[in-house]
């Protein structure tokens, strides 16, 4: 049987927590109110730029930000991709990409930052998601720091608004149009590339052995990304995380896909129920680095094309 290490309990915490986060999420993004209803068609934005933020908000942005703090990777990467990247004086610990991203100030937890360590950077705006703990956003703004909270539900239409929501805050109007088209450009490549395909039972694991199965329902989006990259969610019969081995036993998934950390191929190989599927017998299981499938950003559309090069890899 397969031991859970404590560096393992935590990624499935972490995981599912950001997951459950995203899909439970608001679906109200920012919305401009200001500069006449124009500035979508500006190539630089106008301030004070005053937007409504996912949690029905007003915030009046003065001039251009000159200090940032990232409070989700997503957002750091996004930040990093629109060339913005030297005025980020704050990040979490989670924020892990680029790698030239560890030379920032992390300020501690994507749900509880260190309130303290952000006010001593001075920053003029920080960037949040719906994960951070609502007291601690209350604090800093009671600080007089100006908090922009960007938390949509997952998928590929809110992940490219994200992108030009902040281009649009950070007067990188251009860049963020570019970034999203050329994502846009590579999915529908990818789907293109897979749509006349046989479709293959995929069975994507996020948890085993004695830390519980969970998976990702036909409600999540990773469940949706499986579909999307021409597969079919093994999962397809449940919405959440939560799943059982006697259930996967029975669907034995013609295809099985795990995180590329703390060992998990090898693990599940070993692991009572998993070690007698078809997809581990016949050399089908395979990983993946879970944050450019589950982190709404820049990197999305290659997490979509490296899943379809998983479950397709004749297409490419």
């Amino acid at each position: 049987m397969f031991k859970t290490n404590k560096k393992y309990i935590l990624l499935i915490t972490i995981v599912i927590t950001i997951f459950l986060a995203g899909c439970g999420a608001s679906n109200t993004g920012t919305s401009n109110t200001g500069n006449n209803g124009k500035n979508e068609s500006l190539k630089n934005t106008t301030y004070p730029l005053k937007l409504k933020d996912s949690t029905n908000k007003e915030v009046t942005i003065q001039s251009e930000p000159k200090r940032v703090v990232s409070l989700s990777p997503n957002f750091t990467e996004t930040i990093f991709d629109l060339n913005k990247q030297n005025i980020l004086v704050g990040r979490t610990d989670f924020c892990n990409y680029p790698k030239e991203v560890s030379k920032v100030q992390s300020i501690g937890t994507i749900t509880d930052p260190n309130v303290e360590k952000i006010v001593q950077l001075k920053p003029d705006l920080v960037i949040a998601s719906n994960l951070t703990k609502p007291n601690n956003l209350k604090k800093l703004e009671q600080l007089n720091i100006k908090v922009l909270t960007i938390s949509k539900r997952e998928s590929f239409e809110n992940t490219y608004s994200n992108i030009e929501d902040i281009g649009k805050v950070l007067n990188a109007n251009e860049k963020a149009r570019s970034i999203v088209s050329n994502m846009k450009e590579k999915v529908k490549s990818v789907q293109e590339k897979v749509k006349d395909k046989k479709s293959p039972t995929v069975y994507y694991v996020v948890s085993y052995g004695t830390s519980g199965d969970f998976t990702a329902g036909k409600d999540t989006f990773i469940g949706k990304m499986i579909e999307m990259a021409g597969g079919k969610n093994a999962a397809s019969d449940v919405t959440g995380w939560n799943y059982s081995l006697e259930k996967l036993i029975e669907k034995n998934p013609d295809v099985l896909i795990c995180f590329n950390k703390f060992n998990s191929k090898n693990g599940i190989k070993s692991t009572k129920g998993y070690k007698d599927l078809d997809a581990v017998k016949k050399n089908k299981l395979f990983e993946i680095d879970e944050d450019i499938i589950s982190r709404q950003g820049p990197r999305l559309a290659d997490g979509l094309e490296t899943l379809a090069k998983i479950i397709h890899p004749e297409a490419f």
